[in-house]
């Protein structure tokens, strides 16, 4: 089984692109045996509609939380839900998340779902930093119309399976430095080196996944990359890997709102 790991943007171009890890299990080791990066939405969608079999895990929310789906009446199933969005344009997304936030009290502007706090991740509703939002918006229909299987949300074809990953989660259970950033007057020394602790973490499978990176010639590339990009997508390919690793129960995913959805591993 192939496995892959996706860190994903909402606006690739040449600069940043849609960074995607390739690898397989064996035994307790992720082997990484790829990276690329695809600069625009057409190249993305013919890389999803790749046969399989194989899994993902993608750094992108799958879904909105079902406190605001049902507070502005939009579908409460899934997949119309997401046709729903997709219809809307950025920026009619925005003022109708920004209008429910001004209605809400300090400290609670945004709705979260059930998964974003044991995974520590944003609230899906977010159009700035980061812009999970649009990352939505951009990503899940492309998932949908590539006919993918999205675990527990909708099925699709069975040997290409989406799951929602987040590498930060990963990241954070090694160190709390930070370890990237596109801007080149914060890619310091300590960013690179608190990447480097994040990657020798990785290959002792000295963290709570327990799955060991094995970086091979990729190592250096995951370690000088200053936006993250490869090492996110790196994180999401082990991600992929735990989550193959327990196929058989559900890829280690709770009962979940199928609504909502869940992060692996969180």
């Amino acid at each position: 089984m192939k496995l892959h790991g996706i860190d994903f943007t909402s606006a690739p171009t040449a600069r940043k692109g849609i960074a995607i890890a390739s690898g397989e299990l064996r035994d307790d080791a992720y082997v990484l045996q790829s990276l690329a990066s695809l600069h625009d939405y057409a190249a993305f969608d013919a890389w999803l509609r790749k046969p399989g079999p194989w899994l993902g895990a993608f750094d992108f929310p799958f879904s909105l939380p079902r406190e605001l789906i049902e507070h502005l009446g939009w579908p409460t199933q899934w997949a119309p839900m997401i046709r729903h969005v997709a219809a809307l344009s950025r920026a009619d997304m925005r003022l109708t998340f920004k209008a429910f936030c001004d209605a809400r009290p300090v400290g609670k502007k945004f709705a979260h779902r059930a998964t974003d706090m044991p995974a520590g991740s944003s609230s899906p509703m977010k159009w700035v930093n980061p812009p999970v939002a649009y990352m939505l918006h951009a990503g899940v229909p492309l998932l949908l119309a590539a006919d993918l299987t999205i675990y527990s949300l909708r099925a699709g074809d069975p040997a290409r399976i989406a799951l929602e990953g987040y590498p930060g989660m990963v990241a954070r259970s090694i160190t709390r430095a930070s370890y990237k950033s596109d801007e080149r007057a914060k890619q310091t020394p300590q960013r690179r080196a608190a990447r480097l602790r994040i990657v020798d973490a990785l290959e002792r499978g000295d963290y709570p996944l327990g799955i060991r990176l094995a970086a091979g010639d990729h190592r250096d590339a995951l370690i000088d990359d200053a936006g993250g990009d490869l090492l996110d997508a790196a994180l999401c390919g082990l991600l992929a890997a735990w989550a193959w690793q327990r196929r058989d129960a559900r890829f280690g995913l709770p009962d979940f709102d199928p609504l909502e959805g869940w992060i692996v591993g969180a």
